[in-house]
């Protein structure tokens, strides 16, 4: 069975103004770009009168090496979301006001295809391999899932803000 580890668990909270459709292909072509798998685990969307909520979650992969994989989930909760026209640069645009919850977790799994789970003695050999052989490069790959998960959440922060900006 392969040996998972949570390294990172990271939140954001926003409210105010955003566009939710640049903020949905955002998160997706953020990890899209860099190679990830993004598959859409649960989108759910409530409305009462003219709000709102929406409810995302995303499982998203990337094999690092034949050792390590990389996998994150990343929640985004929006509530009362409601549709607003603002004014930008002389133009009207369509925007949506509300709160946003994201949370992102990294977990590095080792061994994801189970290939040293077929015998104790493999077993054996990979607790050997782990503890005395690679325990730099585990500690390289936790970082480089750590990074990346806050990399996204530093990011996606920037571009709330710029949005958070905007007079309504």
């Amino acid at each position: 069975m392969a040996d998972k580890k949570e390294v990172v668990k990271e939140k954001l909270q926003y409210k105010g103004l955003f566009d939710f459709a640049t903020l949905y292909s955002f998160s997706h072509s953020w990890f899209a770009d860099k190679g990830y798998g993004v598959v859409e685990k649960k989108y759910n969307e409530k409305v009462e009168g003219n709000k709102r909520d929406t409810s995302i979650e995303w499982e998203i992969t990337k094999k690092i090496s034949d050792y390590f994989r990389a996998d994150y989930t990343l929640k985004i909760e929006v509530s009362d979301m409601t549709e607003v026209e603002v004014e930008i640069d002389g133009e009207r645009k369509r925007m949506q006001k509300g709160e946003i919850s994201i949370e992102i977790k990294g977990v590095l799994v080792r061994d994801p295809e189970s290939k040293w789970d077929e015998s104790p003695f493999y077993r054996f050999l990979r607790d050997l391999y782990d503890k005395y052989i690679i325990p730099a490069r585990i500690d390289e790959s936790e970082s480089e899932v750590k990074e990346r998960a806050i990399t996204f959440k530093e990011d996606l922060k920037a571009l709330l803000e710029i949005w958070g900006r905007r007079p309504v």
